[in-house]
């Protein structure tokens, strides 16, 4: 498909901006081979962090890739082919994928810049984010015709094919879609997301429960998807038995929270952990147990790390009257413990 001709003039650029995510459960059913097999299920919910990306003219022809957050800029050759030198690898995978499927020469002479509201490796899906976010800037910047359902599976397919990537699929169609989704992860990459019609007064106590803490530990996540799926393949009665008790979790915490019972939902988020652990041995390690311990002990009803473990994000259900005290204790202990806010509105993009 050829892209649409655009016409920007020189301070006319494109923007776009993605939410980053809760896994509430279900998380690694996801993943191949185990969704493929059996099908997975995974109940997300998209929070206020977000990944930004920006594309206009640049002033001497060629590509610029700015990436702040992570101080790093690049100036490279208009040669398309030329991206794969760069150190920002998501930004040339999806500039390579867009030149290829929609017209070489259109992605010459540009400047992208991102930046994302949290670190690599936090476990909120941020590398996943900024793709679908480079994504949405582009399909605005050339007025692409996708929907959501393209947006979220072009980005997959860079992520974890053209690149290589190692993860599972619900990343890109949370940041994608937003709000709180129930999906499902079927054979042949057939991906059904359903939106969940959560009542007002329901996602007020939802969100006034819960709490988000960095361990301070950033995290790659390729290792511990690599186990899981050597796990998989090799059919270890253990791991498939845990990714099935998390897809049970994910339809159970669906029903508890359009419910509202969000009690029951801790119990399945402590359940959920402790299946979530016994998939690789990297999952959790001393510093998260005792973030978590001191997390528990000092009034939270249940905890886990949001995404592949390892670091990053810990997320906790608390009574809203105990935030404060349990804030107070996991900042005292290393962490660094914050609110959140949760949003309805998935990725957007405009012109300036």
């Amino acid at each position: 498909m050829r892209m649409k001709p655009s016409t920007p003039d020189g301070e006319r650029g494109a923007r776009a901006r993605v939410p980053l995510r809760l896994g509430l459960a279900g998380g690694g059913t996801d993943l191949s081979p185990y969704c493929d097999e059996y099908g997975g299920a995974v109940l997300n919910a998209t929070i206020d962090r977000y990944a930004y990306a920006f594309i206009e003219h640049s002033e001497d022809g060629q590509i610029h890739l700015v990436a702040p957050d992570v101080g790093t800029e690049e100036i490279l050759s208009p040669d398309i082919n030329a991206l794969s030198e760069g150190q920002l690898t998501l930004h040339a995978g999806v500039m390579q994928r867009i030149a290829t499927q929609y017209g070489g020469s259109r992605v010459a002479g540009l400047r992208i810049t991102s930046f994302v509201d949290a670190p690599p490796g936090s476990g909120l899906g941020s590398s996943s984010a900024l793709v679908v976010a480079l994504v949405e800037a582009f399909t605005t910047w050339f007025e692409l015709p996708l929907g959501p359902y393209d947006v979220a599976h072009l980005a997959f397919e860079i992520e974890r094919i053209d690149l290589g990537l190692a993860g599972g699929r619900q990343d890109q169609y949370a940041a994608t879609f937003g709000g709180i989704n129930f999906m499902e992860f079927l054979a042949g990459d057939r991906v059904i997301v359903n939106p969940l019609r959560v009542s007002p007064a329901v996602l007020n106590e939802l969100e006034a429960s819960l709490l988000i803490c960095f361990s301070g530990l950033s995290r790659r996540s390729e290792a511990i998807i690599e186990e899981q799926r050597r796990r998989m393949s090799t059919a270890a009665p253990d791991a498939i038995e845990n990714l099935h008790r998390l897809k049970r979790d994910a339809i159970e915490m669906k029903e508890a929270l359009l419910r509202g019972r969000v009690q029951q939902m801790a119990t399945i988020l402590n359940r959920s952990w402790d299946a979530k652990k016994r998939t690789a041995d990297e999952i959790s390690n001393s510093k998260i147990e005792e973030l978590m311990e001191v997390g528990l002990s000092s009034g939270a009803l249940g905890a886990k790390v949001s995404g592949a473990g390892g670091g990053g994000f810990l997320m906790f259900i608390v009574p809203p009257e105990l935030r404060v005290r349990v804030t107070s204790a996991l900042n005292n202990a290393g962490g660094s413990a914050s609110t959140v806010h949760l949003t309805d509105r998935g990725a957007i993009g405009w012109f300036r």
